[in-house]
């Protein structure tokens, strides 16, 4: 779908001028970045709620959640919504138990926090599987994404598409770190906003409102909980599978957690994340239900993940669509500068510092993690172009991926996070074995070995491997008991009375969103 021709100058020149701001807000930032004294990877640690919470957001938001999303409610409905609002019990999870101990831990990854709770072999472990993900997930793979929908929009062949948007990501996230990256979300963010619930309201009125939208279309499509029967998402497995991949996602990969790690503190973080938690409510609304409606405006489309553009090419006017395109850079930029960030952050502090050079030099140490975010955007383009020989469904295959990979991480974090007994020993067998079987399990199902249809759908495995792991590492502990750090693991009750934080601080915002939550699935089922 080449769409250059669609755009009127008035397009042009909204784009044009989203690019410039963009980039002058990231280079105000930069400099900002070095008058805090150039902390590359937590912003000195000065990054207000409104930030964080914006960009923690602006993150999960991708080309996948503009567009795959957008696709997938047009083919099946209400489905994908589960994907934005099952997430409200992690980010409650992440808020009063996973930030607490990170910051009383103070430390500066995700991955440091396992040498803390258990040992440094469990840290060398985590970061190099972090290191690979984001490389794979967070870069590679967005990036592709992004630059398919490019190369649609304007005609570019893919290699400039992903070359140019890199370019702009990699512009002032080398200079202005996290600084950089969340000021610049916390902008894109509210542009966002602001264009899809345009697309949202003038896609209603084309269709003829409100009542009409819900009447016109079936049953089903207004449906939260598939059938059991459902091939691949059937309630039970988004019920049992969600939380699995949602603790791995929400509270222990960098790239969504550093943003709170560079809080001003635990108080900031945590309305962060509230907030977080509240822009997700809003999701469903914004990329779900336009899907929907052009469903019922265009139901012949051969293509589902045209709806998007197809949508807001027949119903936004002038500007405003030129604004929709600014907005899909913005989701694609906002996902890769959060990457190449992370991928510097994890490389330089949890490999290369602790591992060859523990004295480095606070200015060599900036010096190379501009070096490792140049390298790791080399790479992400040859990736993006490399994963373009792949014959699959990117999205679901991205989608898989990350459910398979998510038990044993998810195992070790929640058990370290709640569980005094869980020991080194039982992290590190639990890692090894859970990435070995999760890699072989996910190369069986997604390769059709032995047969297709031969496992359960996605979700609902990654679900019995969490158990199987959690299991395994329960036991473990029991037999290595002797080897807990028990001087390492706090209480929650002892980490808040130390961090003068009362335990009800924020609990009516997070009361109040539970019961929208209640009410909103309630409604749809």
């Amino acid at each position: 779908m080449n769409i250059i021709d669609k755009l009127t100058g008035l397009d042009f020149a909204v784009i044009i001028l989203y690019v410039l701001v963009l980039l002058g807000i990231g280079f105000w930032a930069s400099k900002r970045s070095n008058d805090i004294g150039g902390d590359l990877f937590l912003g000195g640690r000065q990054l207000k709620w409104y930030n964080i919470g914006l960009s923690i957001w602006g993150t999960n938001v991708g080309p996948s959640m503009l567009i795959a999303t957008t696709s997938l409610a047009y083919s099946t409905g209400l489905v994908g919504g589960n994907f934005s609002w099952l997430a409200f019990p992690i980010l409650f999870l992440l808020s009063r138990v996973f930030i607490p101990r990170y910051l009383h831990a103070q430390i500066n990854t995700t991955p440091e926090y396992l040498s803390f709770r258990f040992n440094e072999t469990t840290r060398d472990i985590v970061a190099v599987y972090s290191v690979t993900s984001i490389l794979i997930l967070w870069l590679g793979g967005t990036l592709y994404a992004g630059g398919i929908i490019v190369s649609q929009m304007i005609g570019w062949p893919l290699w400039i598409s992903v070359t140019v948007l890199m370019v702009i990501a990699m512009s002032f996230t080398i200079t202005g770190g996290l600084t950089a990256v969340v000021y610049t979300d916390t902008f894109q963010m509210i542009l966002l906003i602001i264009s899809s619930i345009g697309l949202l309201v003038m896609g209603i009125n084309a269709v003829g409102g409100i009542t009409v939208l819900y009447e016109s279309t079936p049953d089903n499509y207004w449906k939260l909980f598939l059938p059991s029967s459902d091939e691949v998402y059937p309630w039970h497995a988004l019920v049992l599978g969600y939380p699995v991949i949602g603790i791995w996602f929400w509270c222990t990969d960098q790239t969504i957690v550093q943003r709170a790690l560079g809080a001003k503190n635990v108080r900031h973080a945590q309305k962060g994340v509230l907030l977080t938690a509240g822009l997700k409510i809003m999701d469903t609304f914004i990329f779900v239900v336009p899907g929907i409606v052009c469903y019922l405006l265009f139901p012949t489309l051969e293509n589902p993940d045209e709806a998007f553009l197809t949508l807001s090419i027949e119903v936004l006017p002038a500007g405003l669509f030129g604004l929709t395109i600014s907005v899909i850079l913005a989701a694609l930029i906002s996902t890769v500068d959060s990457g190449l960030n992370s991928l510097s952050t994890v490389f330089t502090l949890d490999i290369y510092k602790k591992r060859f050079n523990p004295n480095i030099a606070k200015n060599k140490e900036r010096k190379l993690g501009q070096w490792v975010t140049f390298i790791g955007g080399l790479s992400a383009i040859i990736l993006s172009i490399f994963l373009d020989k792949v014959d699959k469904d990117l999205f679901g295959l991205l989608q898989s991926i990350i459910g398979y990979l998510a038990p044993p991480m998810a195992a070790v974090y929640l058990l370290g996070a709640l569980w005094k007994k869980a020991t080194a020993p039982a992290a590190n067998l639990t890692l090894i074995v859970g990435f070995i079987l999760c890699l072989f399990v996910a190369v069986a199902d997604l390769g059709g070995f032995p047969y297709k249809g031969f496992f359960p759908p996605y979700l609902l495995m990654s679900f019995y491997l969490f158990v199987l792991l959690s299991i395994m590492m329960i036991v473990v502990s029991f037999i290595t008991c002797s080897e807990t750090k028990k001087d390492k693991f706090y209480s929650l009750k002892s980490i808040y009375q130390q961090l003068q934080l009362s335990s009800t601080y924020l609990v009516a915002g997070w009361i109040l969103i539970a019961l929208i939550m209640l009410s909103i699935y309630v409604f749809f089922n």
